[in-house]
């Protein structure tokens, strides 16, 4: 085990809680939304979001801006929640692997909203800019999206 002082540690936890809150305010601009001022922000300038096949990748922030401002028309309702986070600091760099749960209401070909189930993993990559964390990459990996064919209770669809 490499003895580290007291003083990294609490670096390294600082950072990790720091990382935790910027995912959070990713899930909570995703949440409202998907604003794309704010998530948009939260990369440096020259990140990538990429949703993979289903989503496609946006290098850039104003491509990532430009791909958030239109896929509310895609999917009205999303509540993202991230969980099981595994983040390994390096400095004024940082990766992170998490989990998402994501119940939301997409709409179909047909223009009828459909309650969904989404469960994905995210890849992350960090950068420290001016005493503050952001992304610099974010990749979401769909693992499963199902229908929830009755909708979300007391809700409808």
């Amino acid at each position: 085990m490499v003895e580290t002082s007291l003083e990294a540690q609490v670096a390294r936890l600082a950072a990790i809680e720091d990382i935790k809150q910027l995912k959070a305010t990713y899930a909570e601009s995703c949440d409202d939304g998907y604003n794309p001022d704010g998530i948009a922000g939260l990369f440096v300038e020259d990140g990538v979001w990429d949703g993979g096949p289903e989503f496609g990748r946006y290098e850039g922030r104003a491509k990532i801006h430009a791909f958030f401002s239109q896929i509310s028309d895609v999917i009205v309702l999303a509540a993202h929640l991230s969980i099981n986070p595994i983040i390994e600091v390096d400095g004024d760099r940082a990766t992170g692997r998490w989990r998402l749960l994501c119940p939301t209401t997409a709409v179909d070909d047909d223009g009828q909203p459909v309650a969904r189930w989404i469960l994905a993993r995210y890849a992350e990559t960090y950068e420290k800019r001016e005493g503050r964390w952001m992304y610099r990459s974010l990749e979401v990996d769909v693992n499963f999206d199902a229908p929830h064919l009755d909708g979300w209770a007391g809700g409808g669809a």
